[in-house]
């Protein structure tokens, strides 16, 4: 799941990506106002974690501008601006929450998590397509009740794919979706090939059916 953070404090963003990297989410990084809507105009996010408060302008205008745009991210408001007004004026705009400073991580990342549940999964946190199953709390997946023992990139291309069931998705936007602000190292896919080969075998070993199809010249799909 990939997370951005509109968020010019350094330090408080340095404990963010910390905590939300071990916790198997791909940050990206926007400080400012400026850097905020490029990234958003840019790229998709699972969740935006988006300060009020910024250098170069106000973090209520980003969210305008997302509904403005038709995008789908979600959106947490994280400031020290806890006035009632500020609250209100998010959530009216089109924030799924309001965190007031300070917060403490684990509670971060519960309500990213049941951002991301409401947004991509219906509320649920378990998921199932015929014999493959996600636990997307306990970033589990099993095949006919048996767990697979997946890398976290794996996990993350697989539950990326369904998420996008039955429609291509391109190697370009894979990889941005496994690694964030790094994507442009993949100067080819040889990478992504060897992540959907590992993937594939793994699950087939487990006795699932190959969903992941190529699709010639365009990307990946996951057909069920």
């Amino acid at each position: 799941m990939k997370i951005l953070i509109v968020e010019d404090e350094e330090e408080l963003v340095k404990s963010i990506v910390s905590y939300l990297k071990a916790e198997s989410y791909t940050c990206d990084v926007a400080n400012n106002f400026n850097t905020a809507m490029e990234k958003t105009e840019s790229f998709d996010y699972d969740c935006i974690l988006l300060d009020i408060s910024l250098p170069d302008g106000n973090g209520l205008q980003v969210l305008k501008e997302l509904k403005a745009n038709n995008k789908t991210d979600g959106v947490i408001i994280i400031s020290a601006r806890n006035s009632i007004n500020d609250r209100v004026t998010g959530l009216n705009l089109g924030a799924d929450d309001y965190l007031p400073k300070p917060f403490h991580l684990p509670e971060l990342s519960a309500r990213i998590a049941a951002v991301i549940r409401r947004r991509k999964f219906d509320g649920h946190s378990i998921l199932t397509f015929n014999e493959i199953s996600f636990d997307t709390s306990a970033k589990i997946i099993t095949v006919n009740g048996k767990p697979v023992d997946l890398t976290r990139t794996e996990y993350d291309l697989l539950l990326y794919l369904v998420t996008n069931k039955n429609r291509v998705v391109s190697k370009n936007a894979i990889a941005e979706r496994i690694s964030g602000e790094d994507a442009e190292i993949f100067n080819n896919f040889d990478v992504i090939y060897a992540h959907i080969k590992n993937l594939k075998k793994k699950l087939a070993a487990a006795g699932s059916e190959d969903y992941i199809k190529a699709v010639y010249g365009m990307g990946y799909k996951f057909e069920i």
